[in-house]
C-alpha cells in the first residue's frame, strides 16, 4: 500500500484501506505487534522494556506452536473424544486440528491435558494463527505465483480477446499499454483477479504458439 502511495499518487486514495490490499490476510490487528515490533525495534521506535515484553512473548509463542505440532492423533482416537474426522488413516497435530471451526483450545486440554499449562493470552493466538494457517499457505502460494508471472511480457496483447476481465481492466489496460503484468498490477484498479486472468491467458497463449510451432 505505501508502494501504492508512492506510485500512483492519490488518485485511488481507498486504495490505502488493509481492506483494498491484496494479500491482506496477514494485516490483522491481532499479529499486529508480531508483524511490526521487531522493525520498530530496528529503527529505534520501541523502548527496551517493550522489546523485552514482546520477546518473551514471541519466545512463548513459538514454543506452544511447537508443542502443539508435536502432539497428535488418529482420527480413531479423536472420536473417543467426540471429535468427528475423515478416517483416512492421517495422524493430525493438535494445531491442525485447532483449523477446524468447531474445535477450539478447550478441546485439545481434554486431549492433552499438559496444554493448559499454556498461558491463555498465547492460547488464543495459536489458536488463531491455526485457524488463518491453511489460507496463508494459499496465498503465499499466490504471492509466489505472481512473483513468477509479474515478468511476462504484454506487447501485442488485444485486451479484448481475454476472456473474464471487466471492461474497466480492459480500458485501463489499453489506456497505458504496460509492458509486462508487473507494469499492469501497479495500474489504479487492476486487482489480483484481473492479474490472475492475464497471466493465465499469456500462458494458454504460450502453449499455442509452442504447440503450433511444433506440429
Amino acid at each position: 500500500m505505501i508502494d501504492d502511495l508512492v506510485t500512483r499518487g492519490i488518485t485511488e486514495p481507498y486504495r490505502m484501506f488493509t481492506s483494498r490490499a491484496e494479500y491482506r490476510l496477514t494485516l490483522r490487528a491481532d499479529n499486529a505487534d508480531q508483524r511490526l515490533t521487531d522493525k520498530g525495534t530496528a529503527l529505534g521506535c520501541v523502548g527496551s522494556a517493550r522489546s523485552l515484553r514482546h520477546g518473551a512473548k514471541m519466545a512463548a509463542l513459538h514454543a506452544a506452536k511447537a508443542q502443539a505440532k508435536s502432539l497428535a492423533i488418529t482420527p480413531n482416537e479423536a472420536a473417543r473424544f467426540g471429535l468427528v474426522l475423515n478416517q483416512d488413516g492421517h495422524r493430525r497435530s493438535a494445531f491442525e486440528l485447532l483449523a477446524y471451526p468447531e474445535i477450539g483450545w478447550a478441546e485439545l486440554n481434554g486431549i492433552w491435558p499438559e496444554l493448559s499449562a499454556i498461558d491463555p493470552a498465547i492460547a488464543a493466538h495459536l489458536e488463531i494463527d491455526a485457524k488463518y494457517d491453511v489460507y496463508l499457505k494459499r496465498q503465499t502460494a499466490d504471492v509466489d505465483a505472481f512473483r513468477r508471472d509479474e515478468g511476462l511480457i504484454l506487447s501485442n496483447v488485444d485486451y479484448t480477446l481475454v476472456p473474464g476481465l471487466s471492461n474497466e481492466a480492459r480500458a485501463k489496460l489499453e489506456a497505458a499499454r504496460p509492458r509486462t503484468v508487473g507494469q499492469a498490477g501497479r495500474l489504479d484498479g487492476l486487482t489480483p483477479a484481473a492479474l490472475g486472468i492475464l497471466a493465465a491467458y499469456l500462458r494458454r497463449q504460450a502453449r499455442r504458439n509452442t504447440s503450433a510451432a511444433t506440429a
